[in-house]
C-alpha cells in the first residue's frame, strides 16, 4: 500500500499544476477581455456621439456643483456670548466680573416627553437636568467673602455666603419635594458641593420674595423651593466642574485668565449658574433658554502691591489675554472709566477707540471697551494685558441708596435678639423692600416680640407673613414689606429661645458656634437715570440681568451678613472622662481583687543579719565551718 501511494504521488501533482495553469489561463484571458472592452471603451468615446455623451456628464456635474453651492445648512438656533467688566473701586480694590450667556432656541420639555438630544453650545448635563425635572428657573451660587457694600458699592448680581439655590418648576410637577430633593443630589454632584445636605429643615417657600426673573410671572409658591448653606466652603473643587460647562472650557477666550491659585487669593469671590426663559424679540413671538454663568472676584491689590495702586491682568491672573473663544459671537472688555473722564486719575493702556455708554443699576456708566474678536486689539505681540497706573487720589464714593445689616445681642446662652438695620440712603424719597428672614428651628422665634422702629417711631409692615417652624422638620419663615421713610435706619428686632439639642446634632466643632443665613431684602430702588425697559435690546451683559418695569426703579437684592450663634453645649469631653475614670476604677479595684484570689504564698526564711554574714566571710577566707 506504500509503495502504490509513493506510485499514485506525482500524478496527483501533475493534476494539481494543470488546473493551476488553467485557472491563470483563465485570468489572463478575463483581464485580456476587460482590457479589449476599455480600448472599445475609449474607440467609442473619440466618435461623435461620445463626445455627446461627456458634454452631458460635465452639464450634470456642473448642475450638482451649483446645487451644493446653492444650498446652505440653516443658521445654528444657540449663541455664546461672553464678557468681562473691570471696575476701580474707591477702596483700592479691583471688581472683576465675568458674564457667560448661552441662549438656545429649544423647549426641553414638549408635551411631556424629552425633545432634545443634540447639545451644541448648552451643556448636556444641565439640559437633561432641566428636562428630568421640569425645572422652569434654576439660580445657584457658591460664595467665599462677604460682599462690603460700604466700601465698594453694589455688585452687579449679589449672592449670599456659602451656598444659595432657589428653584422655579413646572406647573405640571406633582411631587415638587421629591423632585427638589433628587435635584440637589444630582446639583451635588454636578459642582462637586455639599447640596446634598439641604433637606426640609433649611428648606422654604417664600410667598412673596423670588419672584421669576425669566419669561411668565408665576404666583403659585408651591413650585418656588428655597435654601441656602451658609457654611459652605468654595474651592478648586467647585470651579472646575463650573468652567467645564463652558463651551471653549479654560482654554480660550476669557476663561483663561480663571487660575484657581489667583481667584482664591482674593477679598471676595462668588460663581454662580442662572438658568432661565427669555424673550427673543420686543413683542415676544419667540423664546429662548438662557443660560448665564457669571464669577465676580475683588483684588486686594492696594495692600499687596508695595504701595503702589495699580493693576494689570497679568498681575490679577498671572496670565494675559491671546484670543476670543471661537465658538463665541461676542468677546469683549469693559473697563470703568466713568470717573476719568479726562484721564486726570489714572492711565489706561493700551487705550482702545472704543467708548460705551450704559445705565447700570440707576446711573448712566462710561466704558472703554476691547472687542477681542478684532485681531488689531492684541497688537503686534498677539497679547493683550491691560495696565492701570494711578495719577491722583479718588473723590469718597457716594453711599449706595439701600444697604442693610444684622446682629445677635443678649447675654448667656437661654435668650438673645437679632437685630436687622436697613438703610435708606436717598434724601427724600421713600419706598417699600420686602424683607425675608429664614431661621432653624433651634432658635425659637418670639413673634410677640417682633418690633419694626424708624427714626424712633413705630413703622407697621403693610404684609406679613409668617411660617412658624417644626422642631428637627421645617425653619421659620417671617417676610414682611416695609416702607422705608427717606434718609432713615429702619431697625427690625425679633427675640428668640436657644433650644437644647440631642449630643447626635451637633457638629463636629460645637463650640465654635451655628451659622444662620443671610437675610434677604428686595426692592424697587428709585433710579437716577430712565431705565431701558427693553430687555431684548443689544446691550453688556452686567446690565440686563434683572428685568426692568418702570424707568424710574431698578431692581436691587441684598444681603445681610451671615449669623454666628452659640447654642448651650455639653460637655463632650464628659463621656472620655468617664470612661478613663471607670476603667482605673475596674483596673485598680477588679486587679487588686483578683490577684489576692489567685495568689500562692510561701514562708521566707529571714536572712542572716549583716554582722553574721561578715562572720562568715572572714571564717570561709580561714578555711573554719561556718556559723
Amino acid at each position: 500500500m506504500a509503495a502504490l501511494s509513493r506510485k499514485w504521488d506525482p500524478l496527483f501533482v501533475l493534476v494539481l499544476g494543470s488546473l493551476v495553469f488553467s485557472c491563470k489561463g483563465d485570468v489572463l484571458k478575463t483581464s485580456n477581455d476587460r482590457t479589449e472592452s476599455i480600448s472599445a471603451t475609449k474607440i467609442e468615446e473619440s466618435s461623435p456621439q461620445a463626445a455627446d455623451l461627456g458634454d452631458l456628464r460635465q452639464s450634470d456635474e456642473a448642475e450638482s456643483n451649483e446645487d451644493r453651492k446653492a444650498f446652505t445648512p440653516p443658521p445654528p438656533n444657540d449663541q455664546f456670548q461672553e464678557e468681562m467688566v473691570i471696575r476701580p473701586l474707591y477702596s483700592g480694590d479691583i471688581y472683576a466680573s465675568f458674564q457667560f450667556r448661552t441662549q438656545w432656541d429649544t423647549d426641553f420639555l414638549h408635551d411631556g416627553k424629552k425633545a432634545v438630544s443634540h447639545y451644541r453650545l448648552f451643556p448636556k448635563s444641565l439640559g437633561q437636568v432641566l428636562s428630568k425635572f421640569s425645572v422652569r428657573e434654576l439660580h445657584i451660587s457658591f460664595t467665599q467673602g462677604y460682599w462690603r457694600t460700604m466700601q465698594w458699592g453694589q455688585p452687579f448680581i449679589p449672592s449670599p455666603p456659602g451656598a444659595e439655590l432657589w428653584v422655579w418648576f413646572h406647573h405640571t410637577v406633582t411631587d415638587v419635594d421629591g423632585n427638589w430633593k433628587e435635584l440637589t443630589n444630582v446639583l451635588s454632584g454636578i459642582f462637586c458641593a455639599s447640596l446634598n445636605f439641604i433637606d426640609s429643615t433649611n428648606t422654604v417657600e417664600p410667598s412673596a420674595s423670588f419672584k421669576p426673573l425669566g419669561l411668565g410671572n408665576a404666583t403659585d409658591h408651591r413650585f418656588l423651593r428655597y435654601a441656602t448653606l451658609p457654611r459652605e466652603i468654595v474651592c478648586t473643587e467647585n470651579l472646575t466642574p463650573w468652567k467645564k460647562l463652558l463651551p471653549c472650557g479654560s482654554k480660550a477666550g476669557l476663561a483663561v485668565l480663571m487660575k484657581s491659585e489667583k481667584l482664591f487669593h482674593s477679598s471676595f469671590h462668588s460663581q454662580a449658574v442662572h438658568i432661565r426663559p427669555v424673550c427673543k424679540d420686543w413683542q415676544c413671538t419667540s423664546t429662548a433658554w438662557e443660560l448665564r454663568q457669571t464669577l465676580n472676584v475683588v483684588f486686594d491689590l492696594y495692600t499687596s502691591g508695595q504701595g503702589k495702586k495699580e493693576w494689570s491682568l497679568f498681575k490679577m491672573f498671572s496670565r494675559t489675554l491671546t484670543e476670543a473663544c471661537p465658538l463665541a459671537s461676542s468677546s469683549k472688555i469693559y473697563v470703568d472709566v466713568t470717573d476719568n473722564p479726562g484721564g486726570e486719575l489714572f492711565d489706561l493702556s493700551p487705550s482702545s477707540p472704543l467708548i460705551s455708554t450704559a445705565v447700570v443699576l440707576g446711573d448712566r456708566r462710561t466704558y472703554s471697551v476691547y472687542d477681542l474678536t478684532k485681531k488689531e486689539t492684541f497688537g503686534q505681540l498677539r497679547s493683550l494685558n491691560l495696565l492701570l497706573r494711578w495719577k491722583g487720589e479718588s473723590d469718597d464714593m457716594l453711599r449706595p441708596p439701600l444697604h442693610a445689616e444684622r446682629y445677635v445681642s443678649g447675654f448667656g446662652l437661654q435668650k438673645g435678639e437679632i437685630h436687622t438695620c436697613l438703610y435708606n440712603s436717598h434724601p427724600y424719597r421713600a419706598y417699600p423692600v420686602l424683607l425675608l428672614d429664614s431661621l432653624p428651628w433651634y432658635l425659637r422665634l418670639y413673634v410677640h416680640t417682633l418690633t419694626v422702629t424708624s427714626k424712633t417711631r413705630e413703622n407697621k409692615p403693610s404684609y406679613i407673613h409668617y411660617q412658624p417652624s417644626k422642631d428637627r422638620l421645617r425653619p421659620h419663615l417671617l417676610e414682611m414689606l416695609v416702607q422705608l421713610p427717606p434718609h432713615s435706619v429702619t431697625e427690625v428686632t425679633v427675640q428668640f429661645e436657644r433650644a437644647l439639642l440631642k449630643w447626635t446634632e451637633y457638629t463636629p466643632d460645637p463650640n465654635h458656634g451655628f451659622y444662620i443665613g443671610s437675610s434677604v431684602i428686595s426692592a424697587l430702588v428709585p433710579s437716577i437715570v430712565a431705565m431701558d425697559t427693553n430687555s431684548t435690546r443689544d446691550r453688556p451683559l452686567f446690565s440686563s440681568f434683572f428685568p426692568t418695569k418702570e424707568e424710574s426703579s431698578y431692581f436691587m437684592r441684598v444681603y445681610t451678613e451671615p449669623l454666628l450663634v452659640n447654642l448651650p453645649t455639653p460637655d463632650f469631653s464628659m463621656p472620655y472622662n468617664v470612661i478613663c475614670l471607670t476603667c482605673t476604677v475596674v483596673a485598680v479595684g477588679y486587679g487588686s481583687f483578683y490577684n489576692l484570689l489567685t495568689r500562692t504564698f510561701q514562708v521566707d526564711e529571714p536572712s542572716a543579719p549583716l554582722a553574721k554574714r561578715l562572720a562568715n566571710i572572714i571564717r570561709r577566707l580561714r578555711g573554719v565551718p561556718l556559723l
